[in-house]
């Protein structure tokens, strides 16, 4: 084989191949795709646009149903954050699932339980950064605050404040260039330190007793207009996020530029292709979108819950199938895609890939054997009559695809939920989506990409 076939990068385009009839399929799923990554930018809103589109398409709670009959589509929520979808087939459930699994909670900065201090004349918001993220990446950009405050009383109070033209922003500041060269010296991880992760967010005072107060005009307006008094914040979950809605990247608008691409790509391709298999499956089709994968998937909320096994447990008692044996065999009969971006190749770090193992933006759906790190540490490593049946079924479906790995071996690595459903003994392999600028506040992946993940999908729960 020659050394211009072994690289990818060689491929002839997908788009050249594509008939009118695909392209106005990826401009519809792009269109669809931007605004769920515009409009849902937490986990909790997220699973509530999930509901919404999995109940347009038929799905029905699961308290809703005495009895589960192939056909029946439902979903089970867990504290609003994670939530499983399950279409019952015709064969017993014991016999597998074909499970499509994806994380939607994304890189953000989490305000601290006592958040609110005034100091030099500024009211600021402290924070605590969540998952991984280049810290320095924050600073003066346009921020977005969501989520959701508790009252004592049990009422919740939405917030969404920023994403209109109208409404105002916050940020965190940088110092200027003209007193930083200090700063300049320091490392990148201590450029800026996750204690000045600090958020602007008011600058007018009011009087306060006998004095002038910023915080006071902060929390007259949070009462004001929200009915929030200081002490909420113990019982709230608020997030600082980038604002703005995705945009179309590049001259010829073949890319998506927007926030939490990761993991909230392949989450939407997932339950677009579990909601377009209307036909009642063989095997029970399942889309699991979680929370707290960028934290290690630890929490109520996380894949190393027991979530998912109860979820199971409950759907299969409801259809008069349930035994713990079954409930374990059909862990054990299950596949899987673990529905999870990879790295794409950047031309302006090219040292950091191996060219011949790298996934490229516009060559379609991404597959990555084994994740983990130096030495395959913390990888599931997918078995190979697995990965062959899926070749197989991706090709019977003209799904463009390719394999890849994170970066050079000694470099770095990754992890995803993939390891922990192995652990049942199902078979599962990482799948998804190329992303430029990973957990950055602003990522990048192609429209090719996207629409071949969605096809890929199908094809899986179609054939395997």
């Amino acid at each position: 084989m020659s050394e211009e076939k072994k690289d990818n990068n060689k491929k002839p385009s997908v788009w050249i191949t594509y008939s009118e009839e695909d392209k106005q399929a990826l401009e519809k799923l792009s269109a669809g795709y931007i605004n769920f990554i515009s409009d849902c930018k937490t986990e909790r809103e997220s699973v509530k646009e999930t509901i919404k589109q999995a109940e347009a398409a038929g799905y029905k709670s699961l308290d809703k149903f005495d009895k589960l009959n192939p056909g029946d589509k439902v979903y089970t929520v867990c504290m609003n954050k994670t939530i499983a979808l399950f279409n019952i087939g015709t064969e017993p459930i014991e016999n597998g699932l074909k499970i499509l699994g994806a994380h939607i909670d994304t890189c953000r900065l989490d305000l601290k339980q006592n958040p609110l201090y005034e100091d030099g004349g500024f009211a600021l918001f402290d924070t605590h950064y969540y998952g991984g993220i280049k810290k320095y990446q924050w600073v003066t950009l346009p921020l977005a605050m969501h989520g959701v405050v508790i009252k004592k009383d049990g009422t919740t109070i939405e917030i969404n404040i920023g994403e209109s033209e109208k409404e105002p922003v916050f940020c965190v500041t940088d110092l200027l260039i003209h007193l930083s060269q200090e700063q300049m010296e320091k490392k990148a991880s201590k450029v800026i330190e996750g204690e000045k992760l600090d958020i602007l967010i008011g600058n007018y005072p009011i009087k306060d007793g006998d004095k002038e107060s910023v915080k006071a005009g902060i929390l007259k307006l949070l009462k004001d207009n929200y009915n929030i008094e200081e002490e909420d914040f113990l019982s709230a979950e608020l997030a600082l996020v980038p604002a703005g809605r995705a945009r179309e990247l590049g001259l010829d608008r073949s890319m998506i530029l927007g926030y939490g691409q990761d993991d909230r790509v392949c989450s939407y391709t997932s339950l677009i292709a579990m909601l377009e298999a209307s036909e009642t499956p063989k095997r029970t089709n399942c889309c699991l979108l979680v929370d707290k994968e960028e934290i290690g998937s630890y929490g109520a909320t996380g894949m190393q819950s027991h979530f998912f096994e109860n979820a199971l447990a409950e759907v299969m008692n409801a259809a008069g199938q349930y035994s713990e044996l079954a409930v374990r065999r059909a862990l054990r009969n299950s596949t899987m895609l673990s529905s999870d971006v990879s790295s794409a190749f950047d031309p302006l770090y090219a040292s950091a890939y191996d060219k011949k193992n790298v996934a490229y933006l516009g060559k379609g759906m991404v597959f990555n054997k084994f994740t983990g790190s130096r030495g395959k540490s913390g990888s599931s490593d997918a078995n190979a009559e697995y990965v062959a049946k899926l070749r197989n079924a991706l090709d019977e479906h003209d799904v463009h695809y390719q394999f890849s790995e994170l970066g050079r071996v000694d470099l770095g690595g990754g992890g995803t939920i993939a390891y922990m459903m192995a652990k049942y003994g199902m078979d599962v392999i990482d799948s998804g989506v190329a992303v430029l600028s990973m957990h950055a506040p602003w990522e990048a992946t192609s429209k090719i990409d996207i629409y071949e993940t969605k096809k890929g999908y199908s094809a899986f729960l179609a054939e395997m």
